[in-house]
């Protein structure tokens, strides 16, 4: 058992249960520093690491009656389509130098992204409201599955953006939508995204089997730990350690 691999997924654990952001924008930057993995074996992990511990929140969210189906099938729509013709490009040019290059760029400005999004959480609602004045509710369809598409080609590209871009874009659209069913339809999105993301990265060979397991095993019990300890931290205090590891990480990937 490869203990420095459940301590870490314990580690990255705690902090999703105390966040509430996805383990992609710690885990793929940690599997890049700490284990050494090539951008693209390590995307391709930590997308098999993501979906399957949002399955247990999915499910939850699911029978409390917190997805909006409607809204998840859109998004599901624009994006599994775009996650299956991003990895048979990815088959079709094959994963030469320049594209390891291009997957660690992408993953670069995914965290960048990520990071934006946590330090305005609460200002999107607002901007999302005045929005609503040029966005009528008969366009609302067409640009959910277009967000879709964004996603899938994110996620696919770098294992990150199902969970907090994902959320932060639904708010956008659906500014009025209550945060429980926000919450339910973007967990409900990100476990087929990420399971399909993911088996695309396997028939590329981009998974590491050996190592997700103990991963897995140290995130179980760290996401209980953190949702245990969330209620005792400052929200300001977690969202600006939480920004500025995003950025840090993301900084590091680029350069």
């Amino acid at each position: 058992m490869d203990w420095i691999a459940v301590a870490s997924g314990l580690g990255v654990g705690i902090i999703v249960g105390i966040t509430g952001v996805g383990g992609g924008s710690l885990m793929t930057p940690l599997l890049l520093s700490v284990f050494k993995l090539s951008p693209a074996v390590a995307i391709g992990t930590d997308l098999w690491f993501a979906a399957l511990t949002k399955v247990s929140g999915s499910v939850a969210h699911a029978r409390h009656g917190h997805v909006k189906w409607g809204l998840t099938g859109l998004l599901l729509l624009g994006s599994i389509p775009a996650s299956i013709g991003t990895v048979a490009l990815m088959h079709a040019t094959d994963i030469t130098k320049g594209w390891a290059s291009t997957l660690t760029f992408s993953l670069g400005i995914a965290l960048f992204l990520t990071a934006l999004v946590v330090a305005f959480k609460k200002s999107w609602q607002v901007v999302g409201l005045r929005l609503e004045r040029f966005i009528p509710e008969s366009r609302k369809p067409a640009l959910t599955v277009a967000c879709g598409v964004l996603l899938g080609v994110l996620v696919s590209l770098s294992s990150i953006g199902a969970g907090a871009i994902g959320a932060t874009l639904i708010l956008l659209l659906y500014p009025r939508l209550e945060a429980r069913y926000i919450v339910g339809s973007d967990i409900a999105h990100a476990v087929p995204l990420t399971l399909v993301a993911g088996i695309g990265h396997a028939t590329l060979g981009n998974v590491n089997w050996s190592l997700l397991v103990p991963l897995l095993l140290g995130s179980m019990p760290g996401i209980w730990l953190g949702a245990q300890l969330t209620r005792r931290l400052p929200d300001g205090v977690v969202r600006g350690l939480l920004c500025g590891s995003l950025l840090l990480a993301g900084w590091k990937v680029i350069h």
